[in-house]
């Protein structure tokens, strides 16, 4: 008898460490995505830094899908504004999924008592 609560203490003991360690998983893997949409934002700014002050007639290069695309500056530039607006709006929506993820593990954190131990 002992033995049975013993092994169920243990079984849910396992089950909690699970959980914490899938949500600290799941928080770190938006936190990576959320490192790669601003580099990728951050150098959208730079390149529409570069290209604004330029002729609308000067010639550049852009990478579409591997290829390299002879275009003028005014042909690339609205869409370059379009791809950061839409890099944007993806940030905002990982950050909100990244706190609300957050704030999920701090509810689930009180409601079974975790305290957790660093070492």
């Amino acid at each position: 008898m002992a033995s049975k609560g013993v092994s169920a203490k243990k079984q849910q003991g396992e089950q909690l460490q699970t959980t914490y360690s899938n949500y600290k998983n799941t928080l770190q893997q938006l936190a990576s995505k959320i490192g790669d949409v601003e580099q990728e934002a951050e150098e959208h700014k730079l390149v529409l830094e570069t290209l604004e002050p330029l002729s609308g007639d000067r010639k550049c290069f852009r990478m579409i899908n591997g290829v390299l695309v002879e275009r003028t500056v005014k042909d690339v530039v609205p869409a370059l504004k379009t791809n950061a607006d839409g890099l944007k709006k993806v940030l905002d929506d990982l950050v909100k999924q990244y706190k609300a993820k957050q704030d999920d593990l701090e509810k689930w954190k009180k409601k079974n008592n975790i305290q957790v131990v660093q070492s």
